[in-house]
């Protein structure tokens, strides 16, 4: 859909399109324009760079990839502390790279982007990969991991348990769902977890910014065209609601929710006439 010029949106987009940044610049970018405009990026370039530079001072000329990847766990969640957030999982902080290096705990998706990053150092060259719910790391087809959980080696029944878990029994695993996924995917993913966290904490306004965030890079989706709409709503911006809501039904006319969705544009109706 057609939006008027965002000046955030286009800062955002000309960044995340742009071949020069590597995806670390990129999340580190992410978190400066939404939460804290002072970061110094090259700082927490730097903090990475020590990390690897240290981490490949243990590895003399080693290189069998079970064993790099062994190395690897020992040097980040063990002599490093990293850790999966499980206490405080929902945190918006979780979802910003420079949080994560600072308090050494972060979701699946933060702790692989690092991961990944780190491993580059010893000559692992390690892809992020999609998973439903879940993001882990491969290497090759030969090596599933999940940093979230210190850089274990998961085999098809743990996958198959991840998806039960967060799906309730609901969702068999595919081959697809190990495929790798690029720089904006992983951003999107990012931008849709944040504004999950924005929205269960009322905090509607940065919410939206996560939206526009990704439509930029996914205009047609819609899960985030109905989220726009839900959020303009409560937002008090009704034709814009409305604009959205409608466009949603129009792409996805048997959503699930779509009697939820109809009801809430009956009431934004009531609103405008009111």
């Amino acid at each position: 859909m057609p939006e008027k010029f965002d000046p955030f949106v286009a800062e955002w987009l000309s960044f995340v399109t742009n071949p020069n940044f590597n995806l670390v610049e990129k999340c580190l970018k992410f978190t400066q324009i939404l939460e804290q405009p002072d970061l110094d990026i090259e700082q927490y370039i730097q903090k990475i760079s020590q990390m690897g530079r240290t981490l490949k001072e243990t590895t003399s000329d080693v290189t069998n990839p079970t064993y790099l990847v062994s190395i690897l766990n020992e040097f980040l969640f063990e002599n490093e502390g990293f850790i999966g957030e499980m206490d405080d999982y929902y945190n918006p902080k979780n979802n910003f790279l420079n949080e994560v290096i600072d308090k050494k705990s972060g979701l699946p998706i933060t702790l692989s982007i690092l991961y990944v990053e780190i491993a580059k150092f010893i000559g692992l060259d390690l892809k992020i990969i999609g998973f439903p719910s879940h993001v882990l790391v491969k290497y090759n087809e030969e090596m599933i991991l999940d940093p979230f959980n210190d850089g274990r080696l998961l085999d098809i029944d743990d996958l198959q348990e991840i998806l039960d878990r967060n799906f309730d029994g609901h969702l068999e695993f595919e081959p697809e769902f190990l495929d790798e996924i690029k720089s904006e995917q992983i951003l999107v993913r990012l931008a849709r977890n944040l504004k999950n966290s924005y929205f269960q904490s009322y905090a509607n306004e940065k919410a939206l910014k996560c939206v526009n965030m990704t439509l930029a890079i996914e205009p047609e989706s819609p899960e985030d065209i109905r989220d726009k709409g839900m959020l303009e709503e409560k937002l008090l911006n009704y034709d814009n609601a409305l604009k959205y809501l409608n466009h949603y039904l129009e792409i996805n006319p048997n959503a699930e929710d779509v009697d939820f969705i109809l009801e809430l544009i009956r009431n934004t109706k009531t609103k405008i006439n009111q």
